[in-house]
């Protein structure tokens, strides 16, 4: 039998720290492949050969449109072959990154380029070649994307309010809210003062509503900006004459790493604890309920 060695609990707690992108890189990477080759021939290639017979069926071919669903990334080719979608989701640790066209670092798992720019993909959860069929099938099992122009939350607030579950899981659901994750879901719910425990069957109408319009405008204001930025203008380092925040997803929030930290707002040292395998923020006082 095959063992499977068993996390330790430093293992576990770094596994719960790393932080998958949030719809709002995917939707931003979907922008600058359109930008920089959508309508154009490019050379795909495979340096590190992982998705080497599937590059080779699309070099050479036109570019039609790159877009994102939630954290789900798809470049269309205009191309005979039925399976002309390169489908990636990044999960934890994959990159696409645009640089000037040199010999490629590190294990690429698939490259685009015009010859003067590459964009070189690495270490994402999958890359796969698939049909518009599989795509469709793909998109269907999602839910609605608040970045997106043509997403329909009404389905998604009638499964809410008919669940058990807290609010904090639900947000997190992929299958309802497509392209949100652990930063938004924590940094929302501070927004609106909506404690993440309550279930989702207590969540009134004017408060889904509001949650929906505050993701809508945090993750758009993400795609522009490359980052998650969620303080208000009076909280922000140089209103409160604090020092700027560091960390890796590189904005300013109110709760998300923050724990034992003062409140902005009221003081209270924030809390974090595990809700569902993932690090769950929030403030006690400011989210009461």
């Amino acid at each position: 039998m095959l063992s499977v060695a068993t996390p330790s609990v430093a293992q576990t707690r770094l596994i719960r720290l790393m932080s998958m992108p949030e719809g709002h890189v995917i939707h931003h990477l979907a922008a600058k492949l359109n930008t920089h080759f959508a309508g154009q021939r490019l050379h795909a290639s495979s340096p590190q050969g992982r998705f080497a017979a599937e590059a080779a069926r699309l070099d050479g071919e036109q570019m039609g449109v790159a877009e994102a669903f939630g954290k789900h990334l798809f470049i269309e080719f205009d191309a005979d072959d039925p399976a002309h979608i390169v489908y990636i989701h990044l999960g934890l640790i994959g990159t696409l990154q645009f640089e000037p066209e040199a010999a490629p670092r590190g294990q690429v798992r698939l490259r685009l380029s015009d010859g003067e720019l590459a964009a070189d993909l690495r270490g994402p959860q999958w890359c796969r070649l698939i049909t518009e069929a599989e795509r469709g099938a793909a998109v269907a099992k999602l839910g609605a994307d608040p970045i997106r122009d043509d997403a329909d939350p009404e389905p998604i607030r009638l499964k809410v309010q008919r669940s058990g579950r807290s609010v904090g899981s639900l947000l997190m659901d992929q299958k309802l809210f497509a392209g949100v994750g652990n930063i938004y879901r924590a940094e929302t719910l501070f927004r609106l003062g909506i404690s993440p425990f309550r279930e989702g069957k207590k969540i009134r109408r004017n408060e889904f509503d509001s949650i929906w319009a505050d993701l809508v405008g945090l993750m758009k204001e993400g795609v522009k900006a490359a980052r998650i930025d969620t303080v208000r203008p009076e909280h922000t380092p140089e209103a409160m004459g604090r020092d700027p925040r560091k960390d890796d997803h590189g904005g300013e929030v109110y709760v998300y790493r923050r724990t034992g930290q003062p409140c902005y707002i009221c003081g209270t040292p924030i809390r974090e604890q595990v809700m569902e395998g993932r690090n769950l923020f929030w403030c006690p006082t400011c989210q009461k309920g």
